[in-house]
């Protein structure tokens, strides 16, 4: 399993303003048979701050996309890259705007 150009591009766009807004320093990604992940980290010795996964085997039921807090909680699925990524993006405009 692994991310197609455009779900890349998007994922990796919004890492690089995390990035530049001082919130991520690193990041991971993980292609397995089920899924694929990709994880950013604050500091790369701590948990991942957050985790999206695509995972296709639930495209029919809560949506192929999920993002994973600190703690391993889901914060949201959905069918969309662009709606599961909307948590982290309005959390950079208010870091930016702060």
């Amino acid at each position: 399993m692994a991310f197609d150009r455009a779900e890349l591009m998007r994922i990796l766009d919004l890492y690089g303003r995390m990035v530049a807004a001082g919130q991520w320093r690193d990041y991971a990604m993980d292609f397995g048979k089920e899924a694929a992940s990709f994880s950013a980290f604050k500091r790369s010795a701590e948990r991942p701050q957050a985790r999206i996964e695509k995972r296709p085997s639930l495209r029919g039921k809560q949506g192929m996309w999920a993002l994973y807090g600190e703690a391993g909680q889901v914060l949201k699925r959905g069918h969309e890259l662009a709606g599961v990524l909307s948590i982290i993006e309005r959390r950079l405009v208010k870091i930016v705007e702060g």
